[in-house]
């Protein structure tokens, strides 16, 4: 929970729309230009890489305290040098690429191991992480993308009703470390082509998550402003959850399809695996089971100015609604944390005003319900 809370230090960014971490936060030194959204990754990333949280890096009373977030402490000093080697390190090696990062040496571990172990060599390796595994050829050839892509659409209903589904309104209950795990209410709106809205009402107010088909935001009081917008792989993810809300038009959503992964075992079902690019080049991988067609995965990776980020979005619960089955459940697994959206009604072909899926209100600290 705490990777969220980072100190609103220097108050509110300027009004120009690209909110550098400089601006918002104090004592930033090597992470500066960067977009607050991927500041926060970063975060997140040094987090996944040494198996830390943010009380370990940054002083005890920043939990109480949001300026004292920006106090010194060793580890953070460490980590300026740390991130300036590694810098020098891919520039000098690699061409400037992140082939080289704080993960290729923690793995999870405060600090890294310079003598092999064997109990690692000798021991049982662990399984493959469904996440990582990279295109290449597997022997005699598999479905293609649109064979999988048509069996989904199959499952689902069919490509006619597929497309009788114009937009949804859903409410249910929503989990994760933002509400200190406890279930809390939350609307779900969705309309055709691409526009996507989620409200969690928490405790503390509303956390409003809004993408209009070009432009993605974020306001909530446990974010470092209370108003963010999504920039580059952030933007390009909201853009792919608003697509595949709407799963009839995935094929002209996304270009570059790839089949030829391998199958992969991911709580005992065998998956099929494809890859598609969105306008911008951003890639997604769609994890189909084999038996049902059914869309249960979903990865996709978010640039961090220090490395990669990867994200999941596990599908499930699907049920009918006016013939299209739709998923109502889905959780999403990222380095900042874990979240679970479970439905209770859908209502379809519902008119949604278009303000819902614009530029939401900053968040502000007060007691909301639906």
């Amino acid at each position: 929970m705490c990777l969220l809370m980072v100190a609103r230090a220097s108050g509110q960014a300027p009004s120009a729309q690209k909110q550098v971490a400089e601006d918002v936060f104090k004592n930033v030194q090597v992470l500066r230009g960067i977009p607050v959204d991927e500041f926060m990754g970063t975060m997140g990333f040094f987090a996944a890489s040494l198996g830390l949280n943010c009380v370990e890096c940054h002083v005890g009373e920043s939990l109480d305290n949001w300026a004292k977030f920006a106090d010194d402490t060793p580890r953070k000093q460490t980590a300026r040098k740390m991130v300036l080697m590694v810098k020098a390190l891919n520039q000098s090696s690699f061409g400037g690429k992140p082939v080289v990062t704080c993960y290729s040496c923690h793995r999870g571990a405060n600090q890294p191991e310079a003598v092999p172990s064997l109990a690692q060599q000798y021991g049982t390796p662990p399984p493959d992480d469904p996440d990582q595994i990279q295109v290449r050829e597997t022997g005699p050839a598999g479905p293609s993308a649109d064979q999988i892509l048509d069996r989904y659409f199959q499952a689902l209903g069919g490509a006619e009703q597929l497309a009788k589904l114009g937009s949804f309104a859903g409410k249910g209950t929503y989990v994760g470390y933002d509400t200190d795990s406890a279930e809390v209410p939350v609307e779900v709106f969705a309309k055709a082509p691409n526009q996507f809205t989620t409200v969690v009402h928490t405790r503390l107010g509303d956390k409003t998550t809004a993408y209009d088909g070009r432009s993605g935001w974020i306001a909530s009081i446990d974010e470092p402003l209370p108003l963010i917008q999504f920039n580059g792989p952030q933007l390009d993810g909201a853009g792919v959850d608003a697509a595949l809300s709407f799963p009839g038009r995935i094929k002209q959503e996304f270009s570059q399809w790839h089949a030829g992964f391998p199958e992969v075992d991911v709580d005992d079902r065998a998956l099929q695996v494809i890859e598609g690019s969105t306008a911008s080049g951003f890639r997604v991988k769609l994890y189909f089971d084999k038996q049902s067609g059914l869309l249960v995965r979903q990865v996709r990776y978010l640039n961090t100015v220090v490395g990669v980020n990867p994200l999941h979005i596990e599908y499930g619960d699907y049920r009918d609604v006016a013939g299209v089955k739709l998923p109502f459940r889905w959780t999403v697994t990222w380095t900042d944390g874990q979240s679970t959206t479970q439905l209770t009604e859908v209502r379809p072909n519902v008119p949604i005003e278009a303000a819902r899926f614009g530029k939401p209100l900053p968040a502000s600290s007060k007691s909301a319900a639906p």
